[in-house]
């Protein structure tokens, strides 16, 4: 009887070691190129956010983008969106929608993408075409 005890201890401790190891694949922030994010915009479920200040947002944005400012007040500007939609996020080149993205995982957004290099990229691809 000893035996299978340590025997259930050995492999109950290794399963919650294993489990504490990984990353949940539901929750994680997936850093997509301009080409990649024209295909996830496509899909009517996903939630496009540009987290630029008003100038810049009226200045140019993707289409179909809601303007929801990086500021202090965004965590609870994004509580009306929904959290099993997937929401893609930018800014002008990358750093404000990387907290962004930070933000909506701990919120418990289940897939969020980040547009790499931000507008700037994404204008600057589409001048290339």
């Amino acid at each position: 009887m000893k035996n299978n005890n340590w025997m259930f201890l050995f492999i109950l401790s290794t399963f919650l070691t294993f489990n504490s190891c990984t990353e949940s694949k539901g929750n994680q922030v997936n850093m997509v190129s301009s080409e990649e994010m024209k295909k996830i915009i496509s899909l009517d479920e996903t939630q496009l956010i540009d987290v630029r200040d008003f100038n810049e947002y009226e200045s140019g944005h993707i289409t179909d983008a809601q303007n929801i400012i990086y500021d202090e007040d965004f965590e609870a500007n994004i509580s009306g969106l929904d959290k099993t939609k997937p929401v893609a996020v930018y800014c002008r080149t990358g750093g404000r929608s990387e907290k962004c993205a930070s933000i909506l995982k701990k919120a418990g957004f289940e897939k969020i993408y980040e547009l790499e290099g931000g507008y700037e990229a994404w204008t600057y691809k589409d001048n290339l075409e």
